[in-house]
This record gives C-alpha cells, sequence and structure tokens, in this order.
C-alpha cells in the first residue's frame, strides 16, 4: 500500500504542477490498473501452493468478443488456459495471438475484476502422473506460435483458448473434457451476438462445424473446483 499511496503523491504532483503528465482520466486508469494487478498478485499468491500441473483455469476476457461468447453460451466464463509451473513460477498456456504463456499474476489481472476459477481433473492423483503431465505438456508445445482461430474452426492450422486445452488433454490421456456441440446449438439470437457472427462469417454461417466452449469445459462432470 505505502508504494501505491507514493506514486499517487508523485502523480498529483505532478498533475498539480500543471506539467501535463498524468491529465485526470489517465490517472484514474493507471490507478485502476496499478490496484487491479495488486488484487491479482495477492490472489494468486494466496492461490499458488494449492495448485498442480495441469489445472484449468477460466477467467471473463475483457477482448472485443467476449461479449458475444457470454451471450452465445449463458455463461461468464469466455476465455481459458491451462497451468504449469516453470522454474518455481507458475504460468499459463493459453491461446492468444499467438498460442503462447503468462505469468498467472499478469492473467489474471487482464480478466474482468480479476476474477477467476480453476478446475482439476477429477482423478489428477492417478491420470496425471509424471509421464502423462509430460505427454500433456508436449501436446501444447506442438501449437505454441499458431495462430488464434477467430472462426472457431476444428481445424489444428488455428485454434482458440478451448479448443487447446480440450485437445491436449484428448492427445495426453484420452479424457474429453466437455461436451463438443455444434455451432448450430449456441444461442444465436441476440443481435450482438449476430454481428459477430457476420463480421467473422459474412450470410455462410458454419452452423454444423465443432466447436468446445469454455463452460462447457469448466462444467464438465470430469472436472472439480479448487478455487
Amino acid at each position: 500500500m505505502k508504494w501505491l499511496l507514493s506514486f499517487l503523491a508523485l502523480v498529483l504532483l505532478a498533475y498539480g504542477l500543471g506539467r501535463g503528465y498524468y491529465p485526470l482520466a489517465r490517472l484514474k486508469k493507471d490507478v485502476a490498473r496499478l490496484e487491479t494487478r495488486r488484487q491479482a498478485a495477492s490472489a494468486t499468491s494466496s492461490i499458488a501452493p494449492r495448485l498442480r500441473n495441469g489445472d484449468l483455469i477460466f477467467q471473463t476476457s475483457q477482448s472485443a468478443q467476449s461479449r458475444a461468447i457470454q451471450l452465445a453460451t449463458h455463461s461468464a466464463y469466455s476465455h481459458c488456459g491451462i497451468l504449469f509451473q516453470r522454474a518455481g513460477e507458475w504460468r499459463v498456456f493459453e491461446a492468444v495471438q499467438p498460442v503462447s504463456e503468462t505469468s498467472l499474476a499478469a492473467w489474471v489481472a487482464r480478466g474482468a475484476g480479476g476474477r477467476f476459477v480453476v478446475k482439476r481433473l477429477r482423478d489428477a492423483e492417478t491420470v496425471l502422473t509424471p509421464p502423462v503431465l509430460r505427454r500433456l505438456r508436449a501436446a501444447g508445445e506442438q501449437y505454441r506460435g499458431r495462430n488464434y482461430d477467430l472462426y472457431f474452426g476444428w481445424s489444428d492450422e488455428r485454434i482458440y483458448c478451448s479448443e487447446l486445452l480440450w485437445k491436449m488433454y484428448y492427445q495426453a490421456t484420452g479424457r474429453q473434457i466437455g461436451q463438443l456441440q455444434h455451432l448450430r446449438e449456441f444461442d444465436l439470437s441476440h443481435p450482438a451476438v449476430q454481428a459477430k457472427m457476420r463480421e467473422r462469417y459474412g450470410n455462410k454461417l458454419p452452423l454444423d462445424e465443432l466447436v468446445i466452449s469454455p463452460v462447457r469445459m469448466l462444467e464438465s462432470p470430469e472436472l472439480v473446483t479448487v478455487e
């Protein structure tokens, strides 16, 4: 808290002197960003001792398409990643642009309100042995650097967040985490969803395309809640 107060004091001094370094609107955004990062660091520090390699983490993304995903799936959760510990630090491997990884604290801070849910394979103790975890990592590494799939296709050329996690687990364990659906099964009635669909597909909607949504993975009976 002391560092935050010191930062605010310096910012307000600069603003008060008329230097123009921190206009009020920017000041509010910077303060909010710093507070979000502080909360994310606190939350991740609290849960870190309970995490295991292969845990799945879900959040409400603040991306441009997140609202459409939430409306179409009737769920607040629109993004997900998989957790691995590297050199003592928890990292989130995810399909963004491109498929890559980031620190857990930075990932949490990026989501709406810093909120997240961690899920784990229900029988992880017996299934996720060291050899299986190596296969799980290897399954993910083959996609590293791939472009994000804006069209939610089922091919491996491009890939989206829940598709990445589903395929990693299926390839490493043979388990299907979440029920696959066809695009036509989602709620496509909201104007925001329809606008996004037209933006992506024009008038030719691939209604028979297989899709795995974040919420179908989140609610899978194959998983239990960690946090």
